[in-house]
């Protein structure tokens, strides 16, 4: 198996969406679905269970998904570690969540043109992990949103915005112009992984223990709503499929866009992505 092919399986497998896949790796489809019959091949196993509807994983499926995102975490450190070796100028980015975010864009294009000779690699990560990377040493710093465990860990606020409720847009809630917490209550709600971060779990949760179907990456929360009625939270202001809606929630603090450092790192690099970022998520 090559790195690669193991890359174009866990997007596929995150976003459970060819087309969407295709489009988080900067490819077209064709090749990509090309590749994920090849890995069935070699794995000599369905990996996927495809339908007019999206995609789901089979149980060897789910097995490679844990497995390949291990070993793409391991190919990442050795990257960073053999790159910190031999001196190359690089700076890694953990990006959580909407990278169409016109922050990201801004300050995308601002750090570029500050740092023409920079290599500046980007790794995206899913919802079990909000310090995107950076507490397990795979990047050097991270655009993700808090609260979660700061704890050696340095943060910048760059930006708030209210929350909603997502749900079905045939729920009897979903034309409200603004909901409680209280009033969702006897509902489903999705979850993190048990060893996910408790603060960032809470946050999420509405601040209390809720149950529901476990989940790991936005199209996973999305796919558990339109599918099981569950409901979830989200930042205001993304676009949703036709099939949901958001409801503002009038009693949830706001989330905070942050950018996140290691506590003590001197990198300049990073002290000028802070400041950089700064600029562009006030613009």
């Amino acid at each position: 198996m090559e790195l690669r092919t193991l890359r174009y399986f866990v997007a596929v497998a995150e976003e459970l969406h060819f087309g969407r896949a295709a489009t988080r790796l900067h490819m077209s489809q064709p090749p990509l679905s090309r590749a994920i019959k090849q890995l069935e091949a070699d794995v000599g196993a369905l990996l996927l269970v495809r339908s007019p509807a999206g995609v789901t994983l089979t149980a060897v499926g789910t097995v490679l998904l844990d497995e390949a995102r291990a070993l793409l975490d391991q190919a990442d450190r050795v990257r960073v570690r053999v790159s910190a070796a031999a001196g190359v100028a690089t700076i890694t980015i953990g990006i959580l969540g909407d990278g169409t975010d016109p922050g990201v864009a801004r300050l995308a294009a601002d750090f570029s043109r500050h740092h023409p000779g920079i290599d500046i690699r980007v790794r995206d990560t899913d919802l079990t992990d909000p310090t995107c990377g950076l507490s397990a040493g795979l990047v050097d710093v991270a655009l993700t949103r808090a609260p979660f465990d700061v704890t050696a860990l340095t943060a910048r606020a760059l930006r708030t915005d209210p929350v909603g409720v997502v749900l079905r847009a045939d729920d009897p809630l979903a034309d409200r112009d603004g909901l409680l917490l209280a009033e969702l209550s006897d509902r489903r709600w999705f979850q993190f992984p048990q060893d996910t971060d408790p603060i960032w779990q809470s946050y999420w949760n509405g601040g209390r223990p809720r149950e529901g179907p476990v989940v790991r990456t936005v199209q996973e929360c999305l796919q558990a709503v339109l599918w099981n009625g569950t409901v979830g939270l989200a930042p205001l202001g993304h676009d949703l499929p036709a099939e949901l809606a958001v409801v503002p929630l009038t009693d949830m603090p706001p989330s905070r866009v942050v950018a996140v450092w290691n506590e003590g790192d001197t990198n300049p690099l990073i002290r000028s992505f802070i400041e950089i970022a700064s600029s562009a998520y006030h613009r």
